[in-house]
């Protein structure tokens, strides 16, 4: 959801990007299954980072991980107005920070923060930099959802920090008690056409290994298509491809080991 001017509303995912081993491989991998191409490295100083681009708008970036005991990790940005005032928020509310607020060049201030179910998210405070220039279109970001084990504390968490207003995916009559949380911007109706992103279970027929996290979500043309063109790219298949009320979609893993979803929503009822 972009504001007024071109600013992204408070709390809304306004970024994302991939921590990875192998920077050109990721480059290769993901410039063919979604036609990115990319822009120039990070001026010295600022890491081994590339924004990927489609059709000449910001999509994404690739970063090269400093540390080889970092995980590799696709990672959303939520828009904050003053990250600071939102990480004392963060802290209030049972969360942590991993990362400071901390200029990046004149593009904007970033930070990174864990909720009290485990997931790490980021926060970024624009400055040159808005976010996303292309959203909701394939090869481009189309959704968020944080996947917990933790129902209560997370969802008053994201209502404390962002203000967001919440209501069940599907079945209305479940209540808070949903296993899908669909949430809308502080001062926006709680309804499908403001929605932001959602909170969704971790339930048994995952491993109990698997940490809270959040699913990034990219728009594609063909839902099957990019799952066959992932798997010969050397990714794999986690879930689906199924059909669902917002599209055809699944979850996949790159060839490095990072995880996202794709989603046709041309597909959805």
């Amino acid at each position: 959801m972009v504001a007024a001017g071109g600013a992204f509303a408070e709390g809304t995912p306004c970024w994302t990007d991939a921590m990875l081993p192998d920077l050109e491989a990721g480059k290769r991998f993901y410039g063919e299954l979604f036609g990115w191409t990319f822009g120039d490295p990070a001026p010295p100083g600022q890491g081994s980072r590339t924004v990927a681009l489609l059709g000449g708008r910001r999509a994404a970036a690739l970063l090269r991980k400093p540390d080889g005991r970092l995980p590799t990790v696709w990672t959303v940005y939520f828009a904050a107005s003053d990250a600071a005032a939102t990480a004392g928020r963060i802290r209030a509310a049972g969360g942590q920070l991993v990362t400071e607020p901390e200029a990046v060049g004149r593009d904007g201030v970033a930070a990174t923060a864990v909720d009290p179910g485990g997931a790490v998210f980021g926060l970024w405070q624009p400055g040159e930099l808005a976010g996303f220039e292309a959203v909701r279109e394939p090869g481009s970001y189309v959704w968020t959802e944080v996947c917990t084990r933790e129902r209560e504390p997370v969802d008053a968490f994201y209502r404390e920090v962002f203000g967001y207003s919440m209501y069940p995916a599907g079945d209305e009559s479940a209540g808070e008690a949903a296993d899908v949380m669909v949430w809308a911007p502080r001062g926006e109706p709680a309804d499908d056409e403001h929605a932001v992103g959602s909170r969704t279970m971790i339930d048994e027929t995952y491993p109990m290994e698997m940490p809270a996290h959040f699913l990034v979500h990219f728009a594609v043309a063909d839902c099957d298509a990019a799952v066959r063109t992932t798997v010969r790219l050397g990714g794999r298949t986690v879930d689906g491809p199924q059909d669902t009320p917002f599209g055809r979609y699944a979850v996949l893993i790159d060839n490095q080991g990072a995880r996202f979803g794709v989603l046709d929503t041309s597909t959805a009822l």
